[in-house]
């Protein structure tokens, strides 16, 4: 079996949420159990974070990871979605997964998981602990895939849990009121285990405090002592935050919401140093900050991928996330000698489409389409809705050829923002012309 094979296998065997969405979800933690005992328990021989919410997990979980790293601990990375290949969904210090070791994962286990009909976030969850422990990993950051409590991570006891934010996403999965799905990525606390949680409601507050106090656990809420003075956008890549602490912060990641993101992780970082659990140094933390995307392989938050035109991309997917983009936007073509913006734009069919629509830039000229995924909405669907909210363009078959027609019409002074799903921002960083400047 090549690695092709194994991915193919993997992809075809077990039911992919990016692929076929409601049909992969399988709800309840008995096959993740039932395949870590098979494993030997391996996420068990390793520190480990947890780190939930509706948007802003990756950013929070990479910018950690390289933090770890730069403090010298040998540091395990799960995450997901994968944008262009499988292997980034599971990193040590930033380097994926041997395509090897994914052969022989599958190799070794597919006559006792086959019966199991397992999900593929099930097998890949699994095939992550058993890496980061053949690997040794001193500690590992743990992303949950969709919400909390029934999510296969969550056989962890890991030393911090963080919530992001709760906003409106997987609603078929985990309710449809901010209260409901708060419930559900609070089902990562755990007795003694501190939770930070990044941004909350009124409503959402209450119920983090009464699962805290139902499991037997401290919050901190990262919102109610904010850390961060001020904040200075230089460029795509490059954002400078003041705090009382650490002057003159910068990091890699500058996107408008990235200044919550950075609040949450100075929390973070806090909380696990005062309950002695880690040690960090200012020197590492700036590291970790400033090059996070090269130590740990991030792709696509606000990332520029090619100049003149400018063309920006971001994996923001729904209205929670998609409204800072859209207040980036529209505060950049605002600026003096702006020309013109651009969107490419697709969806998946799952998704609040139309509270999306109503926040994006109506000063853009947009290009419709549609990724190469079958949860994807046709481009044609995209068009017309978006009509009713004000917003005009044409329609495109793939992502590449409606990046190609927007660079063809778009002047040096221009700005092509690339978006809407994370699987568009898959099929533009598969075009091979594209590059990412440093």
């Amino acid at each position: 079996m090549t690695y092709q094979e194994a991915v193919e296998y993997l992809y075809t065997q077990t039911p992919l949420f990016q692929n076929v969405g409601q049909e992969a979800y399988k709800e309840g933690l008995y096959n993740t159990v039932t395949i870590d005992r098979h494993l030997g328990c391996p996420h068990k021989l390793f520190k480990t974070i947890h780190v939930a919410g509706t948007n802003g997990k990756g950013s929070v979980s990479h910018t950690l990871a390289a933090i770890l790293q730069a403090s010298g601990l040998k540091t395990g990375l799960y995450t997901s979605p994968h944008l262009t290949d499988f292997r980034e969904r599971i990193r040590v210090n930033g380097k994926p997964v041997s395509p090897d070791y994914v052969v022989r994962f599958i190799q070794d286990n597919r006559e006792f998981l086959e019966p199991l009909h397992p999900s593929f976030f099930e097998v890949t969850t699994a095939m992550a602990f058993s890496w980061f422990a053949e690997q040794e990993v001193d500690v590992a950051v743990i992303e949950t895939g969709l919400g909390g409590r029934l999510d296969c991570t969550n056989i962890i006891t890991p030393a911090l849990s963080i919530i992001t934010n709760i906003g409106y996403d997987h609603m078929k999965f985990l309710g449809d009121t901010l209260s409901q799905i708060a419930f559900e990525k609070a089902g990562i606390m755990k007795k003694n285990v501190p939770v930070v949680i990044g941004e909350h409601t009124p409503e959402t507050r209450a119920v983090f405090e009464r699962k805290a106090e139902e499991v037997g656990t401290k919050i901190v809420f990262a919102q109610d002592n904010c850390k961060i003075i001020s904040h200075k956008y230089f460029s795509p890549g490059k954002v400078i935050y003041e705090t009382a602490s650490l002057p003159a912060l910068e990091s890699g990641l500058a996107g408008l919401c990235q200044e919550k993101n950075a609040n949450t992780i100075l929390t973070a970082l806090e909380v696990l140093q005062q309950n002695r659990k880690f040690t960090f140094q200012e020197q590492a933390i700036r590291k970790g900050f400033k090059d996070v995307c090269r130590m740990t392989g991030l792709r696509g938050r606000w990332q520029l991928v090619s100049k003149k035109p400018d063309i920006i991309c971001d994996t923001g997917h729904n209205s929670h996330g998609l409204k800072y983009i859209a207040q980036h936007l529209e505060e950049l073509s605002s600026k003096p000698g702006f020309g013109q913006l651009r969107i490419v734009m697709g969806m998946v069919n799952d998704k609040d489409v139309s509270d999306v629509l109503a926040l994006m830039p109506r000063n853009a000229r947009y290009y419709f389409t549609q990724a190469s995924v079958k949860r994807a909405l046709e481009a044609s669907s995209l068009r017309d809705m978006a009509r009713q909210a004000g917003l005009t363009g044409r329609v495109y078959g793939t992502v590449a050829q409606a990046v190609s027609a927007a660079q063809r019409e778009a002047s040096a002074q221009d700005l092509i923002f690339v978006g809407g799903s994370t699987f568009v921002v898959a099929d533009l960083l598969t075009m091979p012309e594209f590059f990412i400047h440093g």
